[in-house]
């Protein structure tokens, strides 16, 4: 990684015009390192708040390490003919690049980029109704609270993201948990993750809403076991479609937090009696330590449910890359972990390849000892490790390859941006 500032200042042909950019993230100066830039800085966004705007771009990833990643360029594209005409032009080179829409996937190089041009979306932001047909325009540009204030008053929503600040673009291609999930399927049935395409535009089915309900629950550990039996209990007995759980545990070093963190949401005024009782009849706080030795740690581990209604549910709706049965419920574990030092990088590294593939070994463990049912446990994208084997998971691998061979031929998309590889 380069520490010292380089300027360049490139005067456009015919023309005194002169568009100095793409930052050098040591003192906030601009120059554009691209061996494309000569053509692409049309497409460079110029603004009032000057250098502030490549600044502001790179802190806005959910990751800190993405955003210290240093990129060439940043580029603006309005519309989806510009993403065409910026494609055209890098694939007359061999640099690599990324394409940012919400900037919430940790893993680098998905939606970063280390020495390349970074393509960012938020221009894209057109969220239209369609009353008559009863759908919603979305541009991928977007995040998920923005599409929600665009259809307030209008009576209708979209199974869309949990967390206000997530991308559209990288959930829907992802697959997509929602709260409506069990209702409606996961927010994309037929659109799996790919890195040999840009989709700018999705057409998203809208359902009717009216009022909704949401509340937080804070447990202490001690309740670990009847938090995990209730969590059990609600995917495999789900009490109501309209029902939904996010729950996390919160883990930091030397025991400065410690808790469970429980999201409840029905759609609806107020939850049916009994709906949520497994969890509002357990109380409440207390604190114990970290098991990894790095400076500011904190590990979540989230529990997402997913029942063999919501399996059936993205079936009817056309299917998807997953491609889950309605055979048993599932619940995804996802395991989350945060850090202040780049030097803790290699061990943290180390720590979560042991934590997922620890995990996998004793899942496969209680099921030689028949204490769980054989069952297809792919990867669920949105929430997956750089290294782990995504494609290797999946059971609709040789369609995924069959998609990327007509729709990526040369293997554009495929060799030149990061993601999972077949």
């Amino acid at each position: 990684m380069r520490n010292a500032v380089k300027a360049a200042q490139w005067g456009e042909r015919g023309g005194g015009y002169k568009v100095p950019w793409a930052r050098d993230q040591a003192d906030g100066k601009v120059a554009c390192e691209s061996t494309t830039f000569r053509c692409l800085r049309l497409f460079i966004r110029p603004s009032l708040f000057g250098l502030l705007v490549p600044a502001a771009e790179q802190a806005n990833y959910w990751s800190t390490a993405c955003g210290m990643l240093k990129l060439s360029c940043q580029l603006y594209p309005t519309s989806a003919e510009e993403i065409a005409a910026i494609v055209r032009i890098l694939n007359a080179n061999n640099e690599t690049f990324a394409i940012k829409s919400g900037g919430h996937n940790p893993n680098q190089g998905f939606s970063s980029i280390d020495g390349g041009p970074l393509i960012l979306t938020r221009e894209l932001n057109e969220v239209i109704y369609d009353a008559a047909s009863g759908t919603v325009r979305v541009a991928l540009g977007n995040e998920w609270e923005d599409v929600i204030g665009a259809l307030e008053g209008t009576g209708v929503t979209v199974a869309g993201g949990r967390i206000g600040d997530v991308g559209v673009g990288g959930l829907v291609l992802g697959g997509g948990l929602s709260f409506l999930s069990t209702q409606y399927g996961l927010v994309a049935n037929n659109i799996g993750p790919t890195n040999y395409s840009i989709a700018t535009l999705y057409t998203i089915k809208a359902h009717p809403q009216g009022q909704i309900w949401g509340g937080n629950i804070i447990y202490t550990p001690d309740k670990t076991p009847e938090i995990l039996a209730a969590v059990r209990d609600f995917t495999e007995y789900y009490p109501d479609d309209k029902a939904g759980i996010n729950i996390t545990i919160e883990l930091t070093q030397f025991g400065v937090i410690d808790m469970w963190l429980m999201f409840l949401f029905y759609e609806g005024p107020t939850p049916p009696a009994g709906v949520f009782d497994n969890f509002t009849a357990i109380a409440h706080l207390n604190t114990t330590e970290s098991v990894i030795n790095a400076a500011g740690l904190i590990r979540s581990i989230a529990s997402q449910p997913i029942p063999k209604r919501l399996a059936r549910k993205a079936k009817e709706m056309g299917g998807d890359l997953l491609d889950l049965d309605d055979d048993i419920d599932r619940i995804i574990l996802e395991f989350d972990s945060s850090w202040l030092s780049t030097l803790d990088n290699k061990r943290m590294n180390a720590a979560t390849q042991k934590l997922y593939i620890g995990s996998k070994n004793l899942v496969d463990q209680y099921q030689g000892q028949g204490k769980l049912t054989e069952a297809y446990l792919p990867l669920f994208a949105n929430d997956a490790y750089y290294r782990q084997n995504y494609f290797g998971r999946l059971r609709t691998a040789d369609f995924a390859r069959r998609v990327r061979d007509e729709y990526d031929p040369t293997g554009f998309f495929a060799s030149r941006t990061g993601g999972w590889k077949m």
